[in-house]
């Protein structure tokens, strides 16, 4: 009988699986493998809410293929010698994978053809499996990316995405092929107390749900930060348990203004991996130079990262990402701005600290985002400056999601809820809370003699 190897990586699903369809496709059984790769380790990747949620994902996807005859291999060690072993002990004469951006991901697929290559085995990489549209299917003309969002989104609005798999019938597995347990949630030690269970069959049952009620919505509400009415689907994305394809082509079927705002954020997504796959240096250096001379405070870092800097909209978002491990959109626009362009620290700072915690964390989206906002990236108005307290008003006007993540400011109303140093005498004595750390004024003005004029503030 002739045997495939199907590596998964972030492709955590067997609905709308292009991978291990083909290999089911070109053999009689699969080797359905997930190498747990202490290369990732190495690297400080292996941050504790991702690894709890890998734990789920690991689980369902197995639960997945059991329940169609299969069952998951777990090995454990450096990806590129894991599967080269399974390729000889299964007798596989070709290895499927989804293609990555990573520099490690291009790295490791170099490796795999080279190796599985002199041992008489093919790789096959396949792609729109991570992405909707694959990072170097839309190029402009005589270039190898787009570096501007708006001219990427109308031609990627305009292609026609692949079509959306169904879920294989029966998935045989060479019986004799053994591999690793499962790894457990409950091991992992510092894992965010809030954090959402993962996996395929959560991520489905909460796309169904999104589809039937949040979406119609999502133009509207987006932004709101007391509402939460952001899907949550980015952990499942970023896991590969949901298809970026699929959710493309169930948004455009609802046809609304909420679904086309939903979209859009799905092609920034495509966007922001198009361009770390031509720019992947850009995963840690600047992708454009602003000749920043960045301030290295580590009192007041520790300050932004505890939720402590006297602000109350930052600390809230801060103290929502410590204990989900999530953060809302807007919260993540607001905390960087106010790290980079307020207190005028490296956004390499904050970023270290998103992957340390975020579920959803990675390079592209992580990395690509904090430059956006940075003014380093691909923002076209790279001077912006977010005022927490102006933001704060637009999207928290009451105080409700200040509240809920700051309980010292619980009690408070009006104006302030937002701005606590407003109290004077014995309330302000009451409140537990540290006064702002920095004037926004200050921040401004320093920010603008560092990066030059031309800024704004909104």
């Amino acid at each position: 009988m002739s045997v495939a190897v199907v590596l998964f990586t972030s492709d955590l699903r067997v609905h709308d699986q292009p991978v291990l369809r083909a290999a089911l496709r070109a053999a009689d059984e699969v080797v359905p493998l997930f190498v747990r790769d202490r290369g990732i380790g190495a690297a400080g990747f292996d941050a504790p809410n991702r690894l709890a949620f890998l734990a789920d994902c690991l689980a369902s996807l197995d639960a997945g293929l059991r329940a169609r005859g299969g069952r998951l291999v777990v090995r454990t060690g450096e990806v590129v010698e894991q599967v080269c072993r399974m390729a000889r002990e299964s007798g596989a004469d070709q290895v499927h994978v989804a293609g990555g951006v990573s520099g490690y991901a291009v790295r490791r697929e170099e490796r795999l053809r080279t190796e599985l290559g002199s041992a008489g085995v093919r790789l096959v990489v396949h792609d729109a499996v991570i992405t909707a549209v694959p990072p170097g299917q839309i190029v402009p003309s005589g270039k190898d990316h787009f570096a501007v969002f708006t001219p990427y989104f109308r031609r990627w609005e305009g292609t026609r995405t692949r079509e959306v798999l169904d879920a294989p019938r029966t998935v045989r597995v060479p019986p004799a092929i053994c591999g690793g347990p499962l790894p457990e949630w409950g091991a992992v030690e510092g894992v965010s107390p809030g954090l959402a269970q993962g996996g395929e069959e959560v991520g489905r049952t909460l796309l169904t749900s999104w589809l039937a009620g949040g979406i119609g919505s999502y133009e509207d509400r987006h932004d709101d930060l007391p509402g939460d009415a952001t899907s949550r689907l980015s952990p499942y994305l970023h896991f590969g348990c949901l298809s970026p394809v699929e959710l493309v082509h169930r948004a455009r079927r609802r046809r609304s203004a909420g679904a086309a705002a939903f979209e859009r954020q799905l092609a920034w997504r495509d966007f922001h991996h198009q361009v770390l796959a031509a720019r992947p240096q850009a995963a840690w250096a600047d992708y454009r130079e602003r000749g920043d001379r960045w301030r290295t405070d580590e009192k007041e870092a520790a300050a932004w990262r505890a939720g402590r800097t006297g602000y109350p909209v930052v600390d809230a978002a801060m103290r929502q990402l410590l204990y989900e491990g999530w953060m809302h959109n807007r919260g993540r626009l607001l905390v960087a701005s106010f790290l980079t362009k307020t207190l005028y620290v490296d956004w390499r700072v904050g970023a270290r600290h998103f992957l340390d915690l975020l579920v959803d964390g990675d390079l592209a989206n992580n990395q690509l985002n904090w430059q956006w906002v940075a003014g380093t990236g691909t923002d076209t108005r790279p001077n912006r400056v977010l005022n927490p307290l102006t933001q704060a008003k637009r999207f928290d006007p009451v105080g409700d999601y200040v509240r809920r993540w700051v309980p010292e400011l619980a009690g408070l109303e009006g104006p302030a809820v937002h701005q606590p140093w407003l109290l004077a005498g014995q309330d302000r004595a009451r409140i537990d809370y540290p006064d702002p750390i920095v004037a926004l004024a200050e921040g401004r003005d320093r920010f603008a003699r560092a990066r030059g004029p031309g800024g704004d503030t909104v």
